[in-house]
């Protein structure tokens, strides 16, 4: 920072009742937008540093403090919860001055529900207390799903929502997993509490790691069943050992230790860096992801090892008794401070020097070298891509420029029942799904694509013609971000107000001239318009009787239809849930002496409105609050509408 700053009045006020405590802090600019969070053992000592004389020695901090209009805090009882908040803030905010994990929307996970008589096991983005075990994070959701897949291979456990509390028979019929031996029927009372929850531990300890124990159990059966001539169950056994055997065969290359640690790789490359972590149990590699963070251009390696390890952990409570790493993080010993805290018993960071030890960290930084690599050729070939696509497509429109943020509009509802509108954003001829929208339709129930289209087009734009008549700008480009109001629940410029480069009406001529018509009436036409014909995928110009039609093959005709289907999918999924809303309502709410809580007893013990219609009037008789006379008038009123899915 330069130190002939002048600091404005509020900014110094902040940083005269700064505390001495711990705690998190956020550094924002004029428009309120988060530029930074960071955390210290002492706010004061740690605030006051970035404005002093000499200011921050990181350039890119010093750039940061030169927009920072005011300073935010949180204070925290120890240094291990600033850590932990420093992290959520950062997903939450995900500032552009911090090193952060791409795509960090919550990693998956395999959860295990062990708070329930019978667990389930699923895949999950959120880390609730509440009894349940974790295994990961994993980089993707298809990794998880791999994982879920593998296990109902070797193990029997359900995959249903339905409250089976113990000692109750919740089904007068198992589904059909029961029947072909992937489930042990618990909603029958076709397994006892205790044997089920077996299951559940080997399937646990199998995520562990400890897989010799069930695979001897499987030879022991198979080898049982082979000699009592069941050939048809020793068959199975020896498919589910062989599965075993191949996961166990994976995970060798590991078993130079018995020790428990995760060892971590990295590699940097421009403004990117890869993480690599193994996860090493019981002498087993059991689980291996890789991670790209963001922000770590100019940024030591010490610092950017030390925010991913903060962040990773942050988000799981498989936290190991060891770290093997590369080099030291920054502020090690901190950090080990928090992951003990996390693990409830020390937790060691350790640098190997020599032996096996030193060979899986590096093995673990050439994996990560390797899938920097796979991603950033992924990331070249993609760009080259997009841009080729925008370039083709403004030639195409004759648009001034290439366009780099692209709003599409579609329409769904089943004659204009439940009605809503979607707007989808493309930035750069990627999607943008925080710059979605979603529009409930207000002008009626009845079918007119036109009507509702105009409707949305004039809710979403006369946003952007009440902002330039109180400012008297003609581009939003002119208005600085500080400027813009944000009243009426509306965004801050930098996310929602942007001027669109085209916008796209999935329809034909009716739909654009609706779009024409809404436009010239907020006086705004500066915004290129055009409408996709669904048959043939031609783009309508407003003046134009001839559509535009893009070559077949053409990287503009991919990324046109991409954006169509984006807004397609966007438009329907909305309209089923709102569908599903109305519909649910239609069907409980109408039955006299069924209010919120009988509804709410009846999803939980069935789980959808077609289940309840499955079930016999003893079945929803036995749930709580639920009398034979009122299960009897549901059952009646449920077969007169005949509305399931």
């Amino acid at each position: 920072m330069s130190p002939q700053r002048a600091l404005s009045d509020q900014l110094r006020a902040v940083l005269r009742r700064l505390p001495t405590g711990p705690g998190a802090y956020l550094m924002k600019n004029a428009a309120g937008r988060v530029l930074y969070v960071g955390k210290a053992d002492s706010l004061r000592s740690r605030v006051r540093s970035y404005f002093g004389e000499r200011g921050p020695e990181d350039a890119r901090i010093g750039r940061m403090v030169t927009e920072v209009a005011d300073v935010e805090y949180i204070v925290t009882d120890t240094v291990s919860e600033a850590y932990l908040l420093e992290s959520n803030l950062i997903k939450e905010h995900r500032p552009r001055f911090n090193i952060r994990l791409r795509d960090d929307k919550s990693y998956p996970f395999v959860k295990i529900t062990l708070g329930e008589d019978f667990p389930r096991i699923v895949r999950t983005r959120r880390l609730v207390r509440d009894g349940s075990r974790y295994f990961g994070p994993y980089a993707s959701a298809s990794s998880v799903d791999e994982t879920l897949k593998l296990l109902r291979k070797i193990f029997p456990f359900r995959t249903c929502n339905l409250d089976i509390p113990e000692g109750k028979r919740v089904l007068e019929r198992p589904c059909l997993l029961y029947y072909i031996n992937r489930c042990q029927g618990p909603c029958i009372e076709a397994i006892p509490k205790p044997d089920y929850r077996e299951t559940i531990g080997q399937i646990v300890d199998f995520l562990d790691g400890r897989q010799e124990p069930i695979a001897a159990q499987l030879r022991g059966e198979m080898n049982a069943n082979s000699e009592a001539l069941r050939y048809e169950q020793a068959a199975v056994s020896r498919d589910k050992l062989r599965a075993v055997e191949r996961t166990m065969e994976q995970q060798k290359m590991a078993a130079f230790s018995r020790a428990e640690h995760d060892v971590v790789g990295m590699a940097r490359e421009e403004d990117d860096a890869c993480v690599q972590v193994m996860q090493v149990r019981n002498g087993k590699l059991i689980g291996r992801e890789h991670f790209v963070v963001e922000g770590a251009r100019d940024v030591p390696d010490a610092e950017v090892l030390g925010a991913f390890l903060q962040q990773y952990y942050a988000s799981t409570d498989a936290v190991p008794r060891a770290l093997l790493t590369p080099l030291l993080p920054a502020e090690a010993d901190n950090l080990a401070v928090y992951l003990a805290d996390r693990r409830g018993v020390r937790v060691t960071i350790t640098v190997p020097e020599r032996g096996e030890k030193r060979r899986l960290v590096a093995l673990a930084t050439d994996n990560a070298v390797e899938a920097l690599a796979r991603e950033r050729a992924a990331w070249m070939a993609d760009t080259a891509r997009r841009d080729e696509a925008l370039s083709e497509l403004a030639a195409a429109l004759g648009l001034a420029r290439v366009p780099e943020r692209i709003e599409c509009y579609d329409m769904s509802n089943i004659q204009g029942t439940s009605a809503v509108g979607s707007m989808v954003v493309f930035i750069d001829g990627r999607p943008e799904p925080k710059e979605y929208r979603r529009f409930r339709i207000r002008s009626g129930d009845t079918p007119d694509d036109f009507r509702m289209m105009a409707e949305v087009l004039r809710r979403r734009f006369s946003r952007v013609a009440k902002l330039r008549a109180e400012t008297g700008a003609l581009s939003l480009d002119a208005v600085g971000a500080d400027e813009v109001p944000e009243d009426d629940g509306a965004r801050p410029r930098d996310s929602g107000w942007a001027l669109p480069d085209l916008v796209i009406v999935d329809g034909g001529k009716g739909q654009l001239s609706a779009a024409v018509g809404v436009m010239e009436g907020l006086a705004i036409t500066d915004v290129p318009l055009s409408g996709l014909a669904k048959r043939f995928e031609e783009l309508y110009l407003p003046g134009r009787a001839a559509p535009v039609v893009l070559p077949r093959r053409s990287q503009a005709l991919y990324l046109v239809q991409r954006i169509r289907d984006e807004a397609h999918r966007f438009a329907i999924t909305y309209h089923r849930d709102v569908r599903g809303k109305r519909a649910l309502r239609s069907e409980l709410d109408d039955v006299e002496g069924i209010g919120p809580g009988r509804k709410k007893a009846l999803l939980k013990r069935f789980g959808s409105v077609r289940r309840i219609r499955e079930a016999t009037v003893d079945e929803v008789a036995s749930t709580p609050g639920i009398s034979r006379d009122l299960a009897e008038r549901l059952k009646a009123h449920l077969a007169r509408e005949g509305m399931l899915a």
